[in-house]
């Protein structure tokens, strides 16, 4: 009775009605964002929009061929690098790329020295220093090539190079984990609001007219918004799938999910009845669910990267390890949160 009365009070809840179908809206056109998101998470996964740089110095040849077989730049020839420099100050180039020759003591060769200039405060920055680095990487790919007559050794052979797509990268690692803690983060927040909520107006006592204890009352109010995790999460997987985007291990995925939100649950319910108030309980639930979540990084694998192993189907045995410490977590918390609200004096509240 306690928990339908929860559940069908969410749907005056303004704020977790938009928070639900923004996560609705990610899940459901997800194959159409993750191009627009994955240009954020991974600029050089885009065009860049034909970026031209002066390239100047002693080792201009070697500068100008690395920047030519660099898809998505034009190298611009200058004799003199102020003339370079100029051309950058006034818009003419996007970046300036120039080569020096150098003799290190500890070197009996040459080396090529290169001093790199990016514009400052823009978004496009991203881009070009994306392609810098691609340009940098070309240039030692080909000395490397040239000079390998001069190693005394022969080099070890590099491995194939593998067309890896920044789409499945960003899908696996960011999108799913996004959907998936969401709904656990929201309920664990709506925990909070319930219980201080009929704390503040005082209808707690009212809710015990009815046969039932305090116990009893948080209970309802607890699985109500621990169902509400695995049940949306189980909506975005198959949104996703039809998108799609296999997701694999989907009932370990939800295993996991309602033991996340078991654990943040939990932990707000305990929140709101230690300080009856909303906005405070609200604030210090925000800032500890980030630092404890932060702080799994520790953990031998962040909760995230669980995840992502169980979509992209590849978890370890540490992976399946996390899962069922983390279900042996949120069982444990739960009967002592049971027990110190069995202790709670209602007229204290």
């Amino acid at each position: 009775m306690i928990a339908r009365r929860d559940l069908a009070s969410l749907g005056r809840e303004k704020t977790i009605v938009l928070a639900i179908l923004i996560q609705l809206f990610v899940a459901a056109f997800s194959s159409f964002l993750v191009v627009g998101l994955t240009s954020l998470y991974d600029p050089g996964s885009v065009e860049s929009g034909g970026i031209e740089m002066a390239v100047t110095g002693d080792a201009q040849q070697e500068l100008f061929e690395a920047v030519a077989e660099t898809e998505g730049v034009q190298p611009v020839a200058f004799d003199a690098t102020d003339d370079a420099q100029q051309a950058f100050n006034v818009g003419r180039v996007d970046a300036v790329l120039t080569g020096t020759y150098d003799s290190p003591p500890d070197s009996d060769g040459r080396v090529i020295e290169v001093t790199a200039i990016a514009p400052d405060g823009s978004i496009r920055t991203t881009l070009i220093v994306v392609q810098l680095r691609e340009v940098l990487k070309t240039l030692e790919r080909n000395e490397r090539f040239e000079r390998a007559d001069s190693l005394d050794a022969p080099p070890l052979e590099l491995p194939p190079e593998a067309n890896a797509s920044p789409y499945f990268s960003f899908t696996y690692t960011v999108l799913i984990p996004l959907l998936l803690f969401l709904p656990p983060f929201i309920s664990g927040s709506v925990a909070v609001d319930t219980i201080t909520e009929e704390i503040e107006r005082g209808t707690l006592e009212l809710l015990r007219v009815a046969p039932v204890s305090l116990v009893d009352v948080v209970d309802g109010k607890s699985l109500a918004m621990i169902a509400l995790a695995p049940a949306q999460a189980a909506l975005w997987i198959g949104l996703l799938s039809a998108n799609g985007i296999a997701v694999s291990n989907p009932l370990a995925l939800l295993v996991f999910v309602t033991a996340t939100a078991t654990i943040v649950v939990v932990f707000g319910v305990v929140l709101g009845l230690q300080l009856g108030r909303r906005r405070p309980a609200q604030l210090l639930y925000s800032v500890l669910t980030l630092v404890v979540f932060g702080a799994a990084i520790l953990l031998p694998e962040h909760p995230s990267t669980t995840a992502a192993k169980l979509a992209v189907d590849s978890p370890s045995l540490v992976t399946y390890g996390h899962v069922v410490g983390y279900v042996v977590a949120a069982v444990v918390l739960f009967v002592v949160a049971r027990r110190y609200v069995a202790r709670v004096e209602p007229e204290s509240l």
